[in-house]
């Protein structure tokens, strides 16, 4: 999270018990946590910082208005149809910061259903269109559990960007 800034607003899509939220909070980000389990965003009620939002992501519209946040983060989450309201709840000069699994996990487990796992390289090609790359890989993992996955580091209106994989 270096890319991060250390002031402004961060947004942590399908939070469940807001590992990153605290991470944002700590680096002092005003953090929007986001989940439909009100159970594990209750865990998140003392964390300075942090405010939760109870809400459906796939079943109700883009709860936040577009420009909202500094840095939105997603990881372990996939839902095709938030990527333009991603890439549009940033401000100018804001980080998208997503890491999720790709096609090949299910020789590790789960997520194992396609629906649920990114193609080769959809995550770049899904946002470089709209947003700067300033990093992107996929490949195996052995940490913290063996899989997968797709990350890409991304902001909205920076000059220059990595080639296309």
């Amino acid at each position: 999270m270096s890319l991060a800034p250390t002031s402004g607003t961060a947004l942590d899509v399908a939070s469940g018990a807001g590992r990153h939220a605290r991470l944002l909070a700590a680096r002092g980000l005003d953090v929007t946590a986001v989940d439909r389990d009100a159970g594990a965003l209750a865990l998140l009620d003392d964390v300075g910082r942090v405010t939760t939002h109870v809400a459906d992501l796939e079943g109700t519209p883009w709860p936040f208005a577009p420009g909202s946040f500094d840095v939105v983060v997603v990881t372990n989450y996939l839902h095709r149809p938030l990527f333009p309201s991603l890439a549009a709840a940033l401000r100018a000069g804001g980080l998208l910061v997503y890491e999720t699994f790709m096609q090949g996990n299910e020789r590790y487990g789960r997520p194992s259903n396609p629906e649920f796992l990114l193609r080769q390289d959809e995550l770049f090609r899904a946002f470089s269109p709209v947003l700067t790359v300033l990093g992107f890989e996929q490949g195996t993992v052995r940490t913290p559990k063996p899989g997968v996955v797709q990350r890409l580091a991304a902001v909205h209106g920076a000059p220059g960007s990595i080639a296309p994989p």
